[in-house]
């Protein structure tokens, strides 16, 4: 009863709805948000109500803010606005707080840091967040980031369909405004699509 499921949408609004709503899923399945024409649900995560929420958007942005923020909604509401969006820019990741102590991004062109989440103080809902990631030519945009801790791994894809697997402990800690390091090797034509966390007790 007093868990919620938090979602996340590509033009920055947020909702959060109760379980409880979900208790009784027809086999045809439950609308769970009203999606506008242009968004797109991204991210969906199982919260108590206490969490502190962690949006990161392509062009670098990131907003830290507490849960509470958003009060819970019926599962057809459209939800409001978790971070206010520069032109052109769209949040890419979604996370909270207890999933790690430091926020870990990946860029386009391969490259990647981790940051502590000390660095990202909490701010009201709806602001237009900090600077988490230098972006500039040699990087290209962020594809996707992710809370993570010393154990766990990264696995990176890109559009070529090649993946590999990276332990976080060897990916450096760096501030907020830096650009990384290079993760895995890009070109012209290639670029990271997407990355993803394996807990540290995953095989």
């Amino acid at each position: 009863e007093n868990k919620y499921l938090f979602m996340a949408t590509k033009k920055g609004i947020v909702n959060k709805t109760s379980i409880m709503e979900y208790a009784n899923i027809r086999k045809s399945g439950l609308q769970a948000i009203n999606l506008r024409d242009d968004d797109d649900l991204i991210e969906v995560k199982v919260t108590d109500n206490t969490k502190d929420i962690f949006l990161v958007t392509k062009h670098g942005q990131c907003i830290r803010f507490n849960e509470n923020d958003v009060r819970a909604m019926g599962r057809t509401a459209t939800g409001v606005k978790g971070i206010t969006l520069s032109k052109g820019d769209h949040v890419v990741s979604m996370d909270l707080i207890s999933n790690g102590t430091d926020l870990l991004v990946v860029s386009e062109k391969g490259f990647g840091k981790r940051t502590e989440t000390e660095e990202y103080r909490p701010q009201i809902r709806a602001g237009k967040g900090i600077k988490t990631y230098n972006i500039n030519s040699k990087t290209g945009k962020l594809v996707g980031a992710t809370l993570v801790d010393e154990d766990d791994e990264m696995m990176m894809i890109n559009s070529n369909g090649v993946l590999i697997r990276i332990r976080v402990n060897e990916i450096s800690i760096f501030g907020r405004v830096t650009s990384g390091v290079k993760l895995m090797k890009t070109d012209e034509e290639v670029e990271v699509v997407s990355i993803a966390k394996l807990k540290g007790e995953e095989e």
